[in-house]
Protein backbone atom coordinates (compact mmCIF):
# COMPACT_ATOMS: atom_id res chain seq x y z
CA UNK A 1 0.00 0.00 0.00
CA UNK A 2 1.39 3.40 -0.89
CA UNK A 3 1.89 6.38 1.19
CA UNK A 4 -1.04 8.78 -0.28
CA UNK A 5 -3.31 5.55 -0.15
CA UNK A 6 -2.28 4.97 3.85
CA UNK A 7 -2.72 8.72 4.46
CA UNK A 8 -6.08 9.36 2.95
CA UNK A 9 -8.54 10.73 5.36
CA UNK A 10 -12.17 9.08 5.72
CA UNK A 11 -14.14 9.58 2.99
CA UNK A 12 -11.36 10.90 0.69
CA UNK A 13 -10.51 9.44 -2.60
CA UNK A 14 -7.77 9.75 -5.31
CA UNK A 15 -8.25 11.42 -8.26
CA UNK A 16 -4.73 11.42 -10.05
CA UNK A 17 -1.33 10.20 -9.16
CA UNK A 18 1.56 10.43 -11.14
CA UNK A 19 5.56 10.05 -10.25
CA UNK A 20 8.76 10.60 -11.04
CA UNK A 21 9.27 10.22 -15.06
CA UNK A 22 11.26 7.60 -16.39
CA UNK A 23 14.23 9.50 -17.80
CA UNK A 24 15.07 9.76 -13.69
CA UNK A 25 16.38 5.71 -14.43
CA UNK A 26 17.55 6.48 -18.37
CA UNK A 27 21.62 7.10 -17.04
CA UNK A 28 21.50 4.43 -14.44
CA UNK A 29 19.91 1.89 -16.96
CA UNK A 30 22.89 2.83 -19.61
CA UNK A 31 25.90 2.44 -16.60
CA UNK A 32 24.24 -0.63 -15.21
CA UNK A 33 23.83 -2.09 -18.68
CA UNK A 34 27.70 -1.31 -19.12
CA UNK A 35 28.85 -3.01 -15.49
CA UNK A 36 26.59 -6.04 -16.65
CA UNK A 37 28.14 -6.53 -20.43
CA UNK A 38 31.56 -5.89 -19.08
CA UNK A 39 31.02 -8.45 -15.98
CA UNK A 40 29.58 -10.93 -18.21
CA UNK A 41 32.47 -10.97 -20.68
CA UNK A 42 35.06 -11.22 -17.95
CA UNK A 43 32.88 -14.37 -15.80
CA UNK A 44 32.70 -15.56 -19.78
CA UNK A 45 36.45 -15.58 -20.45
CA UNK A 46 37.14 -17.71 -17.50
CA UNK A 47 34.58 -19.98 -18.02
CA UNK A 48 35.74 -20.56 -21.37
CA UNK A 49 39.04 -21.33 -20.43
CA UNK A 50 40.89 -18.09 -22.40
CA UNK A 51 42.94 -17.57 -19.52
CA UNK A 52 45.60 -20.08 -19.44
CA UNK A 53 46.38 -20.55 -15.39
CA UNK A 54 43.85 -20.71 -12.60
CA UNK A 55 45.71 -17.90 -10.19
CA UNK A 56 44.48 -15.16 -13.28
CA UNK A 57 41.66 -16.46 -13.62
CA UNK A 58 39.97 -16.54 -10.02
CA UNK A 59 40.82 -11.88 -9.96
CA UNK A 60 39.09 -11.87 -13.75
CA UNK A 61 36.23 -13.99 -11.91
CA UNK A 62 35.68 -11.93 -8.64
CA UNK A 63 36.46 -9.19 -10.95
CA UNK A 64 33.31 -10.21 -13.45
CA UNK A 65 31.27 -10.88 -10.28
CA UNK A 66 31.71 -7.09 -8.98
CA UNK A 67 30.93 -5.53 -11.93
CA UNK A 68 27.95 -7.81 -12.19
CA UNK A 69 27.00 -6.98 -8.73
CA UNK A 70 27.62 -2.74 -8.80
CA UNK A 71 25.50 -3.35 -12.26
CA UNK A 72 22.24 -4.92 -10.88
CA UNK A 73 22.79 -2.99 -7.38
CA UNK A 74 22.91 0.83 -9.63
CA UNK A 75 19.44 0.29 -11.27
CA UNK A 76 18.29 -1.09 -8.20
CA UNK A 77 19.03 2.25 -6.74
CA UNK A 78 17.75 4.05 -9.24
CA UNK A 79 14.38 2.05 -9.61
CA UNK A 80 13.93 2.37 -5.77
CA UNK A 81 14.39 6.29 -6.08
CA UNK A 82 12.05 6.17 -8.77
CA UNK A 83 9.27 4.41 -6.80
CA UNK A 84 9.68 6.44 -3.47
CA UNK A 85 8.16 9.51 -4.93
CA UNK A 86 4.73 9.88 -4.85
CA UNK A 87 2.12 12.94 -6.01
CA UNK A 88 -1.45 12.51 -5.47
CA UNK A 89 -4.01 14.96 -5.98
CA UNK A 90 -7.37 13.86 -4.10
CA UNK A 91 -11.03 15.55 -3.25
CA UNK A 92 -9.17 17.48 -0.64
CA UNK A 93 -5.97 17.68 -1.00
CA UNK A 94 -2.34 17.80 -2.76
CA UNK A 95 -0.10 15.05 -1.30
CA UNK A 96 3.81 14.36 -2.44
CA UNK A 97 5.97 12.26 -0.59
CA UNK A 98 9.71 11.72 -1.81
CA UNK A 99 12.37 9.20 0.07
CA UNK A 100 12.64 5.97 1.58
CA UNK A 101 14.80 6.23 4.67
CA UNK A 102 14.36 9.96 4.91
CA UNK A 103 10.82 11.26 3.74
CA UNK A 104 9.97 14.44 2.84
CA UNK A 105 6.15 14.95 2.58
CA UNK A 106 3.80 17.92 1.36
CA UNK A 107 0.09 17.71 2.50
CA UNK A 108 -1.57 20.60 1.52
CA UNK A 109 -5.75 21.43 1.68
CA UNK A 110 -7.12 22.08 -1.76
CA UNK A 111 -8.76 25.43 -0.50
CA UNK A 112 -4.50 26.37 0.76
CA UNK A 113 -2.90 26.12 -2.67
CA UNK A 114 -2.41 29.43 -3.82
CA UNK A 115 -0.29 28.45 -7.31
CA UNK A 116 0.86 25.31 -9.14
CA UNK A 117 3.55 26.39 -11.45
CA UNK A 118 5.17 24.20 -13.92
CA UNK A 119 8.50 24.42 -15.78
CA UNK A 120 9.30 22.71 -18.32
CA UNK A 121 12.60 22.28 -20.76
CA UNK A 122 11.74 21.49 -24.47
CA UNK A 123 13.09 18.06 -23.72
CA UNK A 124 10.78 17.71 -21.07
CA UNK A 125 8.22 19.01 -23.09
CA UNK A 126 8.90 16.36 -25.79
CA UNK A 127 9.52 13.62 -23.24
CA UNK A 128 6.03 14.30 -20.47
CA UNK A 129 8.20 15.78 -17.66
CA UNK A 130 8.92 18.78 -15.89
CA UNK A 131 9.43 21.24 -12.31
CA UNK A 132 6.40 21.48 -10.28
CA UNK A 133 6.33 24.22 -8.19
CA UNK A 134 3.24 24.31 -5.06
CA UNK A 135 3.06 27.22 -3.50
CA UNK A 136 0.64 27.54 -0.24
CA UNK A 137 -0.77 30.56 1.22
CA UNK A 138 1.61 32.04 3.48
CA UNK A 139 4.10 29.20 2.83
CA UNK A 140 7.61 29.26 0.46
CA UNK A 141 7.73 27.39 -2.87
CA UNK A 142 7.87 23.55 -3.00
CA UNK A 143 9.83 22.61 -6.04
CA UNK A 144 9.55 18.92 -7.21
CA UNK A 145 11.73 18.31 -10.06
CA UNK A 146 11.69 15.63 -13.00
CA UNK A 147 7.69 14.70 -12.39
CA UNK A 148 6.06 13.11 -15.19
CA UNK A 149 2.94 14.63 -16.69
CA UNK A 150 3.40 17.83 -14.73
CA UNK A 151 0.85 19.86 -16.92
CA UNK A 152 -2.09 17.38 -16.02
CA UNK A 153 -1.29 17.10 -12.46
CA UNK A 154 -1.81 21.14 -12.45
CA UNK A 155 -4.86 20.55 -14.59
CA UNK A 156 -6.33 18.19 -11.73
CA UNK A 157 -5.42 20.25 -9.31
CA UNK A 158 -7.27 23.46 -10.77
CA UNK A 159 -10.14 21.19 -11.04
CA UNK A 160 -10.47 19.88 -7.67
CA UNK A 161 -9.73 23.03 -5.99
CA UNK A 162 -13.03 24.36 -8.99
CA UNK A 163 -15.17 21.96 -7.55
CA UNK A 164 -14.06 22.16 -3.85
CA UNK A 165 -15.19 25.81 -4.09
CA UNK A 166 -18.76 25.14 -5.94
CA UNK A 167 -19.43 22.20 -2.72
CA UNK A 168 -18.61 25.40 -0.77
CA UNK A 169 -21.45 27.96 -2.80
CA UNK A 170 -24.79 27.69 -1.40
Amino acid sequence: MSYVEKNLMPGETIVYKTRLHWIVIFWPIVLSLLFVVAGLVLLARTMTGASDSSDRSTPILVAGFILLVVGFVSLGFALLKRNATEMAVTDRRVIVKQGIGSRRTLELLLSKVESIDVEESMMGRVLGFGTVIVRGTGGTPEPFETIGHPIEFRKQVQQQIEKSQERARP
